[in-house]
C-alpha cells in the first residue's frame, strides 16, 4: 500500500485554517471527495452522500494541534482513516492529507490524490476570503 501525502500552504494561520476546516457547515463548500450534499448530524457522527455513497463520518475531538483526522465509514461497512492536519508555515499554514491506496488501482489512486488537492485548493480559497473578511486573522 502506497501513501501521498497532498498539501497546500495557505496565507493564513493555521487557527484560522484550522477553524475554517473544522466547520462541519463548510464541508460542502471545499470537500467534494466526501460531501455532495447537506450533512446530517447524529451526535459526534456526520452523515453525507459522497462519490462513494451514503458514508458517515468522524473527526476527532476539537484539539489545539491543528488536527482534523477522521474516520470515513464506507457503505461496505469498512472504515478508513483519513490523517489531516493543519501546521504552521512560513508563509501562514499548510494542510497535509495523507491519501493512502487501499484497495485501488494505480489510476484510482492518482485520480483521488487529484480530487484531495483540487479539494484544498476550494479550501484555500475559502479560508483566503474568510481571512480578507476579517482583518487581524
Amino acid at each position: 500500500m502506497e501513501s501521498r501525502h497532498v498539501s497546500r500552504v495557505i496565507s493564513a494561520s493555521p487557527q484560522t485554517v484550522y477553524e475554517v476546516a473544522v466547520n462541519v457547515d463548510n464541508l460542502l463548500t471545499w470537500a467534494s471527495g466526501l460531501a455532495h450534499s447537506e450533512v446530517t448530524r447524529e451526535g459526534d457522527t456526520l452523515w453525507v452522500d459522497s462519490p462513494m455513497g451514503r458514508v458517515s463520518v468522524r473527526f476527532v475531538a476539537p484539539n489545539e494541534f491543528g488536527i482534523l483526522d477522521h474516520d470515513v465509514t464506507l457503505p461496505s461497512g469498512a472504515t478508513v482513516t483519513n490523517p489531516l492536519r493543519v501546521i504552521a508555515h512560513p508563509d501562514g499554514a499548510e494542510i497535509i492529507f495523507t491519501v493512502r491506496q487501499l484497495d485501488l488501482t494505480d489510476d484510482e489512486f492518482d485520480s483521488d490524490a487529484t480530487t484531495v488537492g483540487e479539494d484544498l485548493d476550494r479550501l484555500r480559497e475559502l479560508v483566503e476570503e474568510v481571512t480578507r473578511s476579517r482583518p487581524g486573522t
